[in-house]
């Protein structure tokens, strides 16, 4: 008799589903003005996506604990002033210790507040679940979020600038592909990387039948 097979449990199980099969970016197509705003540096995009991922755990878990205390009437609002209340966190963080990211990264910091996979979080998952998975679900869909873009940005940075994280990789006599430091090169790398990924899940899906 073969033994039966185990099932991971629900913190593995998010993992696993935010970074991969559920992932918010190339399956869920969210927060994706980010891939255009900021993956042409990698050190930024790295600053911008530890950002979202602190904000949407943090901010699941705390929606989470509040849950039943939050009138169902203002429950956007309140939603809407915990991000707020994470994102300030962010901002002046960046302001007191990282002042020259902080100026490259401009208003994009404050917009963190209006990314999709924060409040999508908040209504799929923190409503129904305790603080603690809510937090794990919330910074797991970071992480997966993050992956994506910093994926991207390598690309991005690599072959627009020669450089990884400002050092110098491919020597002076490597010629900048000017295309990859402007906006569309961005989405174009996006749909390329939701194509090749979605595609891969969908041999996975079928070598398990």
């Amino acid at each position: 008799m073969t033994a039966q097979k185990r099932k991971p449990g629900p913190a593995v199980k998010l993992l696993i589903d935010n970074l991969w099969w559920n992932n918010p970016v190339f399956i869920q197509v969210l927060g994706i003005c980010s891939t255009l705003a900021v993956t042409n540096n990698l050190g930024n995009t790295l600053i911008m996506t530890l950002g979202v991922s602190f904000a949407t755990a943090f901010s699941s878990a705390t929606l989470s604990a509040m849950n039943k205390a939050i009138p169902a009437k203002v429950r956007m609002i309140v939603q809407v002033l915990v991000i707020s209340f994470f994102v300030i966190i962010i901002d002046i963080v960046l302001r007191a210790y990282l002042p020259e990211v902080s100026r490259s990264l401009g208003p994009y910091v404050g917009l963190i507040i209006t990314n999709c996979i924060i409040m999508g979080r908040a209504e799929a998952f923190a409503r129904a679940n305790p603080p603690l998975l809510s937090l794990w679900d919330g910074l797991t869909s970071g992480l997966g979020y993050m992956a994506v873009l910093v994926a991207i940005a390598l690309v991005r940075e690599l072959f627009g600038f020669g450089t990884i994280l400002g050092m110098r990789v491919l020597g002076q006599s490597w010629t900048p592909w000017t295309i990859m430091i402007m906006a569309p090169s961005a989405f174009f790398l996006l749909a390329m990387a939701m194509w090749g990924l979605k595609s891969l899940q969908v041999r996975m899906k079928g070598g398990k039948k």
